[in-house]
């Protein structure tokens, strides 16, 4: 039987955590929110202008949010199944993004969303990075 030394123990610890370590989030690291959006065939370019607005405004109402990105799917691959606007919101951390989530000021946009009756489907994906 092979004897482990508390030298090789100790390496296996490290290797195990060092291993490991990019499998985890912490909660202080922050956090991406992508929401792509599929319009209505209806939907005029002005209230999709008046809904990416709205949405990029959000960062001025409510703590956490570090920045607001949008554009359109130019992807050549087809692949995109009618999702043609994507929005991505940065959040400080984890508990900034919980904290989005049901503020009134999000609420309020879901609430236009509903109002203008333009969207017809939307696709949310959150994620960490890993360093």
């Amino acid at each position: 039987m092979k004897k482990i030394t508390g030298a090789g123990l100790l390496i296996g610890v490290f290797t195990a955590i060092f291993f490991l370590s990019g499998f985890q989030t912490s909660k202080q690291e922050q956090v991406r929110h992508i929401v792509i959006f599929k319009y209505k065939p209806g939907a005029t370019d002005e209230q999709i202008a008046t809904v990416t607005k709205a949405f990029g405004e959000l960062q001025n109402k409510i703590p956490g949010i570090v920045a607001f990105e949008h554009g359109v799917n130019d992807s050549p691959e087809n692949k995109n199944q009618g999702f043609t606007h994507v929005y991505l919101v940065t959040f400080k951390d984890a508990a900034a993004r919980d904290a989005y989530l049901p503020h009134p000021a999000h609420k309020k946009f879901g609430e236009l969303l509903g109002q203008l009756g333009v969207l017809e489907d939307a696709f949310v994906v959150d994620y960490a990075p890993v360093k």
